[in-house]
């Protein structure tokens, strides 16, 4: 009888709270550390056109084809350097690389019209030279993603390099990255 006393009252403590007090005396155990997160978003945004919008012609290969004006915003301080993809992967023969740049100083806030920021890297774009190429499709609306990508280390490529060998030299080093997406269709 006193046995099933005393697991009575065993249980009426473990069914008030007070069971398993040795558990409750035992440390912690340790936790991951937090994970660092960038708090802001980096930004990749043009005057002459909104995301989803139209690109002028003046940047196509109806017009002056330049490269329009982009500006940046918040780069991560830890990034060593920006890099630069325009591409269109609605091209009939596959994704179209317009420009590639690599190497841009992380402090660079533009690119300003028909210009290539200082020191930086343009490699070879589908149409096998290293500037800007206008959009210029031969049917429909077509899409143009500008990418940019804020990289934790400088990257050692000739201005040879196709955007395929940009990308895996990227491998790993990408902190953060932006979109911007311009539209153009040649017909009217």
């Amino acid at each position: 009888m006193k046995k099933y006393f005393l697991v009575t009252i065993l249980i009426l403590l473990l069914a008030a709270g007070g069971g398993f007090w040795w558990l409750k005396s035992r440390p912690a155990l340790p936790t991951e550390p937090p994970i660092k997160r960038q708090t802001k978003n980096m930004q990749l945004t043009s005057s002459v056109f909104l995301n989803n919008q139209n690109i002028p012609s003046k940047y196509t290969c109806d017009g002056d084809g330049v490269n329009p004006p982009l500006g940046f915003k918040d780069a991560p301080k830890e990034a060593v350097t920006l890099v630069l993809i325009v591409d269109d992967p609605d091209a009939p023969a596959g994704t179209w690389v317009h420009w590639t740049l690599w190497n841009i100083d992380p402090a660079t806030t533009s690119i300003v019209e028909n210009s290539t920021p200082p020191k930086s890297i343009a490699g070879q774009t589908s149409s096998g030279q290293n500037v800007y190429g206008g959009p210029c499709p031969p049917s429909g609306m077509h899409r143009y993603f500008f990418k940019l990508y804020a990289l934790d280390n400088k990257l050692s490529l000739s201005s040879f390099s196709l955007k395929e060998e940009l990308e895996k030299a990227m491998q790993g080093h990408v902190i953060l990255q932006a979109e911007l997406v311009g539209l153009y269709s040649r017909e009217k």
